[in-house]
């Protein structure tokens, strides 16, 4: 056993193996009760020493992807840390989940941070409210609750990582999927300026909403649960979302957002979330921090075989597809390209690849520094999304995210190594390893790694004129 003492009291946690591990350390007050839709409350200080040998219970979950839905307990708000090393000042990683803002929970085995934290650095993992309890808009309440707790575990971070061995003054935030658009967003925020000085944003899930689209969606919610939403057991009203989800067809209006089954998503609400994170980087609000993006070769592929399109998308399916998505002639781009590698590229770029490597062309027109690879190591199911999460902690034969992996070879282990290696370079030195973006060359991590130009080009181009922002409400009729 180890003991730290952190502002609100003293935790105990344990060595496993050469790591001290503690969990479920609370960062802010459980957001229930009068907390309830509101933004997080500083944790009641304890008396004598806490144990944190357990992860904390995950925030209320939506039921996509099998995620368990009990809750377990309503102090959610925990953080968990890994170090090995309590006194030494390392770099800092923390870690933002991905779930399309609906699911997910930092106790999932895939986002153990063993293996990471051996590579010499300190690695923080936390909760942060989905769903309804974190991006619902409703009036009266503060928008992006989600985001509001991600910024409150960063000042936790800033003000007791020192207790862990950490330095607070090199934190790099890195997420992946929805984590990586936490992470566009917290460089959108003013109130999380200062709380990190390096980012990498994995695969950055590209939406975001505009306050009239946020508040349609939630009041349509409202109006499944048919009773005040401050009344509902939180365990009960992900159901809500759950039933929306599946009546997506007949909210048109929602445009983009439903076709793609999508309820939530961070508001570019004017106070929170001021503009959106390409234009705030291109006014230059995150120029002091060293940015690192990437993605996924194949990034829809997951989800074409998730909703049992792989090998049925026809031709007519693929112009319907790029009707609703391509801002440019795919067809003509890519002529040899099937209709199922046509809905899947666009789809692709229209979700994560093109939003995140935006991130990182605004960056560099702001005068700021940034760095971009590309996975396209191959596993089951290509390069997919998600992929890169077990390859960078290093946890390849568990979790959900291992059957992306396959059989763990020596090749995938290598592989795995290097990614953690270059992160780890990247928290320490703001150096991953390659040239910076402005270069014109990006990392691309395969079984051959190599230093080559961007290799999407031609989607690049596509969506070279094309604005990322807020999607809106459209009109009703």
């Amino acid at each position: 056993m180890v003991e730290v003492r952190v502002a609100a009291g003293a935790v105990r946690g344990a060595f496993e193996g050469e790591v001290a591990v503690f969990r479920g350390i609370p960062f802010a007050a459980p957001p229930v009760g009068p907390h309830r839709f509101a933004a997080p409350h500083p944790v009641e200080p304890w008396d004598g020493v806490r144990d944190a040998l357990e992860f904390g219970p995950p925030p209320p979950q939506g039921g996509a992807f099998g995620m368990d839905r009990a809750v377990g307990g309503d102090d959610w708000l925990t953080a968990n840390v890994w170090s090995p090393d309590l006194g030494s000042g390392l770099p800092v990683l923390v870690w933002i989940h991905g779930g399309a803002y609906t699911i997910g929970m930092s106790s999932l085995p895939e986002y153990d941070g063993t293996r990471l934290a051996r590579g010499g650095v300190v690695v923080v993992t936390f909760n942060y409210r989905v769903g309804l309890e974190g991006f619902g808009a409703f009036t009266g309440s503060p928008a992006n609750r989600g985001l509001l707790d991600q910024v409150a575990a960063l000042e936790w971070v800033r003000d007791n990582i020192h207790a862990f061995g950490g330095d607070p003054a090199r934190v790099t935030v890195f997420g992946e999927s929805a984590g990586g658009g936490s992470v566009a967003a917290l460089l959108a925020m003013p109130r999380a300026r200062g709380l990190f000085q390096r980012a990498v944003a994995s695969s950055a899930q590209g939406t975001f909403f505009s306050p009239e689209l946020a508040a349609d969606i939630a009041a349509a919610c409202v109006a499944e649960l048919g009773e005040d939403v401050s009344t509902v057991d939180p365990a009960v009203l992900p159901l809500a979302g759950d039933e929306v989800t599946a009546k997506m067809s007949q909210f048109a209006r929602w445009g983009k957002a439903a076709h793609r089954g999508l309820l939530f998503a961070p508001v570019v609400d004017g106070e929170v979330l001021p503009v959106d994170p390409w234009q705030a980087l291109a006014d230059g609000a995150a120029a002091g921090v060293d940015l690192l993006v990437g993605h996924t070769r194949d990034e829809q592929r997951l989800f074409t075989v998730l909703d049992g399109q792989a090998g049925a998308v026809t031709d007519e399916l693929a112009s319907a597809t790029l009707a609703l998505y391509a801002p440019g002639d795919y067809r003509a781009a890519f002529p040899s390209a099937s209709p199922e590698e046509l809905h899947d590229l666009v789809q692709s770029d229209w979700i994560f690849r093109m939003p995140t490597l935006r991130l990182a062309e605004e960056q560099l027109s702001a005068g700021g520094r940034a760095w971009v690879y590309e996975l396209t190591w191959e596993g089951p199911l290509g390069a997919c999304h998600g992929l890169d999460v077990p390859l960078l902690f290093g946890n390849l034969d568990r979790g959900q995210p291992a059957a992306l992996i396959g059989e763990v070879t020596e090749e995938v282990a290598e592989l795995s190594a290097r990614m953690r290696a270059a992160w780890t370079s990247f928290a320490t030195s703001g150096d991953p390893g390659w040239p910076q973006f402005s270069s014109g060359l990006v990392q691309i991590f395969s079984a051959e790694p190599a230093v080559a130009p961007y290799p999407e080009e031609t989607s690049r181009r596509l969506w070279a004129g094309h604005r990322f922002g807020a999607l809106p409400l459209l009109d009703r009729e």
